[in-house]
């Protein structure tokens, strides 16, 4: 499923990993101009925005290891921030009934991207709203982050950057974060005027308690990464750059469990 800001990857349940060929960065080249087998090389996935190192093979393409077999990636892809607007709300329900459907999908990614998970909602959009319209907002962003954590299949959100707002509500939704050493969160609404929505005071507070929740929305602060892991809003730090692979680690241990016992 491709949609313009929600998109699921994944390769087929007993296949090989994908080797993907496309444009690469970096000195790739021998002497003749043709592609040096075993070149050190940074590699941009253009599906999940994340650049790392690979090695070249004799064709010029690279084993990407993130497009696990039975693991689906949920992606968000709307730049810059990856704001949700009623439009992304929709696409992201979309994809968690995909997800939930789908055979060759044991368990779930949700990634932002290397620099963001989410900022939240898309506030100017918001503002535009008038009541009527609100009340039917809130609802398509609650049917969205419900249909996330129904997801019947183990869930780990990959925190990069910030998820703030609505995105922390997006994050909680999963079974399991892992999340940069440098990565920051916060019930961050009540800065733009607005409450949290969708379910996500409830949500918060099953993760933190009543009074720390409370806390939180009232003060809108952002929350560093060690604070969010006493408070168990994340479950897992790690490097920046390594936030996927130790998401992509967590799920792949569920590939080859009883669906039923899951």
């Amino acid at each position: 499923m491709l949609g313009t800001a929600v998109a699921v990857l994944v390769v087929p349940r007993g296949a090989s990993p994908q080797v993907l060929y496309g444009t690469l960065t970096g000195n790739v080249t021998d002497s003749t101009g043709a592609v040096a087998p075993g070149a050190k090389v940074q590699v941009l996935n253009v599906g999940t925005n994340v650049t790392k190192t690979a090695t070249t093979d004799e064709r010029g393409g690279y084993l990407f290891s993130d497009l696990q077999p039975g693991v689906g990636t949920l992606v968000l892809n709307r730049e810059p921030t990856n704001a949700l607007s009623r439009q992304v709300y929709r696409e992201l329900a979309a994809a968690a009934e995909e997800v939930s459907c789908r055979s060759d999908i044991a368990a779930v990614i949700l990634f932002g991207g290397h620099e963001i998970f989410c900022a939240g909602d898309d506030v100017p959009e918001l503002h535009t709203l008038d009541r009527a319209e609100a009340e039917v907002a809130d609802r398509i962003r609650r049917a969205a982050l419900d249909a996330v954590a129904a997801i019947p299949k183990p869930t780990v959100a990959a925190v990069t950057g910030y998820a703030l707002g609505a995105g922390l509500s997006l994050a909680l939704a999963a079974d399991w974060r892992v999340a940069g050493d440098n990565a920051k969160v916060g019930a961050t609404e009540i800065l733009a005027g607005l409450v949290p929505g969708g379910g996500a005071s409830d949500r918060l507070a099953r993760t933190v308690g009543r009074s720390r929740a409370k806390e939180l929305a009232f003060s809108g602060r952002f929350v560093g990464p060690e604070e969010a892991l006493a408070l168990r809003l994340v479950d897992e730090l790690v490097a920046p750059d390594d936030v996927y692979d130790a998401a992509l680690a967590w799920a792949v241990r569920f590939v080859d469990a009883p669906p039923a016992a899951l």
